[in-house]
């Protein structure tokens, strides 16, 4: 979202929540120095500082997450790795040179790393051998760790797991299918925090799905409703849900009481052959597109995400997403090509039947698919830059944010970030862009005159759209040319499948579907 941010004299979307929350597990008694690469370069008097370099990531940062192991290497520095992307490959950063893999989840991993370090180890790996953490031992995070002007929206957590069997989600692999949550007075005690530095605005609940322990998360609700109203309401909140949230107005209500603005619901596909194999059986259950409406029209604006290339996947899909998106109305869809991540149920499936192109993977918008689909390549990746395509056609975008405004349901509280001279700028930036320089002026101004007569309240949100539209504009000519040139690639020199390991098992139903 580099050009969104771009508008608000912002550096990064979010911080690296999991970094702050590692500092506050370790001792106090040590001195920390943050750096986010998203944000900033390391200095040499921030190298020349550390005694131990701990590092963390996930798969999508894996190529600077190994250059960083090997530059602190050649300084002559201890390095600690841990995060998603070396928990699900550990063999890689160890390759890297790393001298501490602290894998899992760091509320039992980093007591273990620490007694290393004082019995004067000096490399290790430290492993919760499936063993879950009762996240309300979690400190709260150390915030001032970081520098709050450089983000667009802070993140806190509430949960960890998710119920559901996806068979291409690594989530429930990493945490679990029973969602652990922290208390109610503990997530308040990390709003506090952030009060006290003086932070207000978007806050994002990084939980992969918010809504995975619904009893917890009402006894949440209730409490932070309370909280809300007494401090007038300094944060807005965005999260990730199940697409079964429509189905419970209670939640649905209490999440509008706390002023949860957007949420972010996995809906992949409206092909529901596709679910069913996958396992995404919970989409299948109620309509897709009445979800959708059902929480537009309680006030809460629905993003969402979409994938293609599922096995027996039919042609078209593209177009059928490209639909569903229109029918809906849903401005901000994030679209990507199917990824076996590695110790996935896909990824064992598709090792046994010797379809895996790549052992590892890169959750990337600009990214073909690591293993070999049931219908070609090249007919996926061209169906999907066309879609990208015509989804952020400028016009067609206004027009579906101007649609989809229509429906949203009128916020009960106000928007939290203050009216500064950044805001302001970002405004005019905006007004003169598509306003004015753009052939889409007459739509931008129709859209904006018709909302402010008949939706006034709704009008900072169709601005929030409009700067999300600075993003896609561009990245979709990335996408195509990106896409495209790993196609012109493939084509020429297709990569040859991994060995089914279990070659008795290499064809299935799903291989041939």
């Amino acid at each position: 979202m580099e050009k969104t941010i771009e508008l608000v004299n912002r550096k990064a979307l979010v911080p690296p929540l999991g970094l702050v929350t590692v500092a506050a597990i370790l001792p106090q008694t040590w001195s920390f120095k943050l750096v986010d690469r998203n944000v900033c370069e390391v200095t040499e008097a921030e190298w020349d500082w550390a005694e131990i370099v701990i590092i963390s990531g996930m798969i999508v940062q894996k190529k600077d997450f190994l250059e960083q192991i090997q530059e602190a290497k050649r300084r002559g520095k201890k390095v600690a790795v841990g995060g998603p992307y070396p928990t699900t490959s550990p063999h890689e950063p160890e390759g890297a040179g790393a001298d501490y893999l602290i894998l899992d989840e760091g509320e039992i991993t980093l007591p273990m790393f620490v007694s290393a370090i004082e019995r004067g180890e000096s490399q290790g790996v430290f492993r919760a051998n499936g063993e879950k953490p009762d996240v309300t031992e979690s400190p709260i995070p150390r915030f001032d760790l970081l520098d709050l002007e450089a983000y667009d929206t802070m993140a806190i957590q509430f949960s960890r797991g998710c119920p559901f069997q996806c068979e291409f989600c690594d989530i429930i692999v990493l945490y679990g299918r029973k969602p652990r949550t922290k208390t109610p007075e503990q997530l308040l005690a990390e709003l506090e925090r952030l009060l006290e530095l003086n932070f207000q605005g978007g806050i994002f609940l990084v939980d992969d799905n918010f809504i995975g322990n619904k009893r917890n998360v009402k006894i949440l609700l209730k409490a932070m409703k309370v909280w809300m109203a007494e401090h007038e309401y300094p944060f807005n909140f965005i999260t990730e849900a199940s697409v079964d949230l429509a189905q419970d107005q209670e939640l649905i209500d209490l999440m509008v009481d706390c002023n949860f603005k957007a949420v972010f619901l996995g809906i992949e596909t409206p092909d529901e052959d596709s679910l069913t194999l996958t396992k995404k059986l919970q989409n299948t259950r109620d309509s897709l597109s009445e979800s959708v409406d059902a929480i537009t029209q309680a006030g809460i604006r629905v993003m969402a995400g979409f994938i293609m290339g599922f096995d027996g996947e039919k042609p078209g899909a593209g177009d059928r997403i490209v639909q569903f998106i229109e029918k809906t109305s849903i401005p901000i869809a994030f679209f990507s090509m199917l990824q076996a991540l590695p110790n996935t149920a896909l990824w064992h499936r598709l090792e046994k039947e010797g379809r895996l192109i790549d052992g590892g993977a890169n959750i990337n918008q600009t990214t073909l698919l690591n293993f070999v689909p049931t219908r070609p390549v090249e007919e996926i990746a061209r169906e999907y830059v066309e879609a990208f395509w015509r989804l952020y056609d400028p016009e067609r975008f206004l027009n579906r944010i101007y649609n989809y405004l229509m429906k949203l349901g009128l916020p009960r509280h106000g928007v939290s970030r203050p009216i500064d001279w950044i805001t302001i700028r970002a405004l005019l930036t905006i007004c003169w862009r598509q306003g004015v320089v753009r052939k889409t002026r007459w739509t931008f101004w129709k859209s904006l005159f018709k909302l402010i007569q008949q939706k006034p309240k709704v009008v900072g949100s169709f601005f929030v759209l409009c700067a999300y539209a600075e993003h896609f504009l561009e990245y979709r000519q990335i996408v195509r040319d990106q896409i495209e040139a790993q196609l012109a690639e493939f084509m020429t020199n297709k990569p040859a499948p991994l060995p089914a390991k279990n070659e008795e098992v290499a064809v299935s139903e799903s291989a041939i579907a």
